[in-house]
C-alpha cells in the first residue's frame, strides 16, 4: 500500500523543484536520498525532508523498511502566489508575484522480483 508525504508552500517556484524531482523519480527511497544530499540546488534538501517524511510514514504505518521502499510518485503542484508591488520610475508601481509550490511525494514498496 502506498504511503505519502506532502510540503505545502514551500515558497519555491514550481519550475525550480520539476527539475530536482524529474532526476529522482522512480528510484529506490535509499538511492534518492543519497543523490539530494549531493546536488548542489537549496531545492534538493526540501524535496530530500519530504522523501524522508513519506519513507517515516510508510514504516510507522506499514511496517515496511526504507531500503525495500521506492518513490513511486513524486510530483509537485502550484500553491497560491503572493502578490507585491515594487516601486518604479515616475511614481509607477510593477507587479511581483512570488510563487509558491506543493511538493508530493508517494512511497511503496517494491514488487519481489520472481527470477527471470
Amino acid at each position: 500500500m502506498a504511503t505519502s508525504a506532502t510540503a505545502n508552500n514551500t515558497g519555491v517556484s514550481v519550475k525550480k523543484v520539476r527539475h530536482v524531482i524529474d532526476l529522482v523519480r522512480g528510484m529506490k527511497v535509499e538511492e534518492a536520498l543519497e543523490m539530494l544530499q549531493f546536488l548542489p540546488s537549496p531545492v534538493a534538501r526540501q524535496v530530500a525532508k519530504v522523501v524522508k517524511s513519506a519513507a517515516s510514514n510508510a514504516e510507522n504505518e506499514q511496517l515496511s523498511r526504507t531500503s525495500e521502499l521506492r518513490v513511486t510518485e513524486i510530483y509537485v503542484n502550484e500553491s497560491p502566489s503572493l502578490k507585491r508591488f515594487r516601486a518604479r520610475a515616475r511614481g509607477r508601481a510593477a507587479r511581483v508575484t512570488r510563487r509558491n509550490s506543493h511538493i508530493i511525494v508517494v512511497v511503496d514498496e517494491e514488487a519481489p522480483d520472481h527470477g527471470e
